[in-house]
C-alpha cells in the first residue's frame, strides 16, 4: 500500500553538474606475487586523480573483484566523498567488460576511461578539454603522447590529412625525450637516443595536439561507447584484442579523430612503485575547471566491414608518403 506521494515526482529535471567522468577499473585478488606492489601503486594512481582533477570532473572505481583489503580502502575513498561512485563486482567479469559497464553508466559527455597503474599530472584535465575544444571532430585525447602511434588506428586522421582538412607537420618535441624514454621503460620497450626525431603534430589556433595515441589512458565523447563499441560483452579477462575492438576501432568506426596532448600529463607506472613516481606525485596540484565545447557533434553512420577494411587499405598506401624517412 502507498501512502501519500512520491517527492520526487513534483522536483525538477537533475541538472548535470559535472562535464566529464573519470572510470578506472582496479583488480587486485590477493597482496602476493605479480601483485605484491600493486596496491601502493593504486593508491597513486588513485589519489593523483583526487589531487588534480576539477570540479566539473568525477570519478568511477570498478572494483572487479579485489582482496578485502582493496575493496576496504575503496569503500573508505567513497564514504567521504573522494570518489564519486564505486561499483563492487564479487567475481573478475574481465577488464574491458568492467571498463564499458562503467562508462556506459555515466552520464557526463566525455568520459575517460583508465588503467589503475596511471600517475596523473598537474593540468591533464584542462589540456584534454582543450583539445576537444579546439579541434573539429575530435573522437579521443589522451594525456600521454606516443610518438610512433600516427598509424594506430588512426584512419579517420589520415583522410582528413589527405583531404587537407588538417595539416600534419613531423617536429621534434626535445623537452618530451626524458618522459618519452620514461615511458618506453615502463612497458619494456627500448628507449630511444636521438632527442630530434619528429613526432606527428597538428595546430589550430596557436593550440597543438598529436596525431594517435595508446590505450593506456584515453578520453572518449560517450557516444562513442553507444554508437561504435560491440553492445555484447567480451567475456575477456584481460588482453587478446578486446581493447582493440572495443576502444581502438571504436573510435576510428566513430570518424573521429584520435589525438594525444602533445606533451606528457600523465605517466605509465606497472606494477612497482619507484622513488621518481613519488616525486611526481608530490608536485601535483588542484586543476582548473574548463567548459566544455565539443566542436561539432560526431554524425554517426552505420559502417560496412567489407568498405571500412577496402578504405583503410588504399588510405594506408597513400598516407605512406607523409611519413618522413626519419621517423
Amino acid at each position: 500500500m502507498r501512502i501519500g506521494g512520491n517527492p520526487q515526482k513534483g522536483e525538477a529535471f537533475i541538472k548535470l553538474k559535472t562535464n566529464h567522468r573519470i572510470v578506472i577499473v582496479v583488480f587486485i585478488p590477493k597482496l602476493e606475487g605479480y601483485y605484491k606492489d600493486m596496491f601502493e601503486v593504486v593508491k597513486v594512481s588513485v589519489n593523483s586523480l583526487i589531487k588534480t582533477i576539477p570540479k566539473t570532473s568525477a570519478i568511477t572505481i570498478v572494483d572487479n573483484g579485489s582482496c578485502e583489503v582493496v575493496v576496504n580502502y575503496l569503500e573508505s575513498l567513497f564514504k567521504v566523498g573522494l570518489i564519486d561512485a564505486l561499483q563492487l563486482l564479487k567475481t573478475n567479469i574481465g577488464k574491458i567488460d568492467a571498463l564499458m559497464g562503467g562508462a556506459r553508466a555515466s552520464r557526463e559527455p566525455i568520459i575517460t576511461i583508465t588503467d589503475c597503474d596511471i600517475l596523473f599530472k598537474t593540468h591533464w584535465v584542462s589540456e584534454t578539454i582543450k583539445i576537444f575544444n579546439t579541434f573539429k571532430n575530435v573522437g579521443s585525447v589522451s594525456p600521454i603522447p606516443t610518438r610512433t602511434a600516427v598509424r594506430y588506428f588512426t584512419f579517420s586522421a589520415q583522410e582528413a590529412i589527405l583531404r587537407k582538412r588538417i595539416d600534419l607537420k613531423f617536429e621534434s618535441i626535445p623537452e618530451n625525450f626524458e618522459a618519452h624514454n620514461t615511458f618506453l621503460k615502463s612497458i619494456n620497450w627500448d628507449e630511444e637516443t636521438n632527442k630530434t626525431k619528429p613526432w606527428p603534430l597538428i595546430s589550430e589556433n596557436n593550440t597543438k595536439a598529436l596525431i594517435g595515441s595508446d590505450h593506456q589512458v584515453l578520453t572518449l565523447r560517450r557516444d562513442i561507447f553507444f554508437n561504435n563499441s560491440p553492445s555484447k560483452p567480451s567475456f575477456t579477462k584481460v588482453g587478446k584484442e578486446s581493447e582493440r575492438e572495443y576502444v581502438d576501432l571504436a573510435i576510428d568506426l566513430s570518424g573521429g579523430l584520435r589525438l594525444s596532448t602533445p606533451n606528457f600529463y600523465a605517466f605509465h607506472m606497472g606494477n612497482k612503485l619507484e622513488d621518481w613516481m613519488l616525486k611526481e606525485y608530490n608536485k601535483l596540484e588542484n586543476s582548473e575547471d574548463l567548459e566544455l565545447k565539443l566542436i561539432p557533434k560526431l554524425k554517426y553512420k552505420q559502417v560496412n566491414n567489407f568498405w571500412y577494411k577496402v578504405k583503410k587499405r588504399i588510405l594506408k598506401k597513400a598516407f605512406e608518403f607523409k611519413i618522413p624517412s626519419n621517423y
